[in-house]
């Protein structure tokens, strides 16, 4: 019987790769977005590597506002500093910016929801009123508020602080499907079994609502790239000496450089919009692939 589990083992690997290269297939613009989101890390995973940072933060009179050129891929900005080496190293920034409360909060979130939704009780009426709480406040005000309190800037406040704001949304999700999958059969059998509930709710819940985490983590990436480069675009994200998407895209706060510059602020732009179509393509076709597999056992 040992031999016959561990010869299948490969084979479910196999089928759900399998299943996820199908709906790539079968979806072009799923496809076409993979590519572009494997592209637009390649280039930020790489690109960083032959940026001189020195020679990038460096502030040059002579060489302000200048177009494209063989010398500058994408022209130089209002400092004189290369746009092409501060989108490089900016877009890493704002994407580790991103997963990095992406993680967190999701982990909060789908941690506390299946508590809450699986046990019930006093601890969930006690969380449901703080989630109340604050889902009342407004978020980007609140965020916006504590950083501007808080004098200087330190990268694992900006994280602690979008984290503690975007937890709320996931444990709402995971704990209302939680307590829709706790009342089926499947459920239920096991606890009639004696199944501890921790092994109930790791190896049975949380698989049957993977499809749903999925997405949610797609989404919330996404969407907290917008926040980080709108935090920035604000003046309440990344300093001057720590480039980012935003603070490209502010060089767009006058009119003579927005329609006249164009080349400081759209490529930053472009690659925002480029970036959280790609993954929020990506997640979708990721969603059936794991609905899919559910359905096949």
């Amino acid at each position: 019987m040992l031999e016959k589990s561990n010869q299948k083992k490969p084979r479910n690997e196999m089928s759900m790769f399998v299943i996820v290269k199908r709906e790539f297939v079968r979806d072009p613009g799923a496809m076409f977005a993979l590519v572009i989101l494997a592209i637009a890390l390649l280039f930020i995973i790489i690109a960083p590597f032959f940026v001189d940072r020195e020679y990038m933060l460096t502030v040059n009179p002579r060489r302000l506002n200048q177009p494209p050129s063989s010398t500058h891929w994408l022209g130089t900005e209002g400092a004189g500093r290369d746009v092409f080496s501060l989108l490089a190293v900016g877009a890493g920034n704002s994407l580790a910016v991103a997963l990095a409360v992406t993680v967190l909060s999701n982990f909060i979130g789908i941690s506390l929801g299946l508590i809450t939704g699986y046990f019930g009780g006093r601890f969930d009426n006690i969380m449901m009123r703080i989630v109340d709480f604050i889902a009342t406040l407004p978020t980007l005000v609140m965020i916006i508020a504590i950083l501007a309190v808080v004098p200087g800037f330190s990268l694992f406040r900006f994280i602690a602080v979008m984290t503690f704001f975007s937890w709320v949304g996931t444990l709402r999700l995971i704990r209302a499907n939680s307590l829709q999958e706790k009342e089926l059969e499947y459920i239920q059998a096991s606890k009639t079994v004696g199944t501890p509930h921790l092994k109930i709710v790791i190896k049975e819940l949380l698989p049957n609502i993977s499809s749903l985490i999925i997405v949610n983590l797609t989404l919330s990436a996404a969407a907290n790239v917008g926040i980080e480069t709108g935090l920035t675009f604000l003046g309440f994200g990344f300093p001057f000496d720590h480039p980012s998407l935003g603070s490209l895209i502010a060089s767009a706060s006058t009119i003579v450089v927005m329609q006249h510059r164009w080349w400081i602020w759209m490529p930053a732009a472009i690659f925002v919009l480029v970036l959280m179509f790609s993954i929020n393509a990506v997640g979708k076709t990721l969603e059936r692939a794991t609905d899919a597999r559910l359905r096949r056992g």
